[in-house]
């Protein structure tokens, strides 16, 4: 009788100073998802890639638009 609605949650992380970014293995294929510092470089790695769903959802968590995501390898 009652449904509750799920909330859309985020997660609040302090992202001044850091740019999303998806690193991708040349031999493996494997893929994470993190921010980079832009002073130091040092990768925060965030979660594990392994489909389009898991991508949108690093998406929405982080409130990150597709296009300011930086792949590297």
């Amino acid at each position: 009788m009652f449904w509750k609605h799920k909330k859309e949650r985020t997660i609040n992380f302090d992202k001044t100073g850091k740019i999303p970014v998806i690193r991708s293995s040349i031999c493996t294929g494997e893929q994470v998802a993190g921010f980079k510092d832009t002073t130091s470089g040092k990768f925060i790695e965030i979660m594990l890639i392994r489909n389009d769903g898991d991508l949108s959802e690093f998406l929405r968590l982080y409130g990150v638009r597709e296009e300011d995501v930086r792949r590297e390898w």
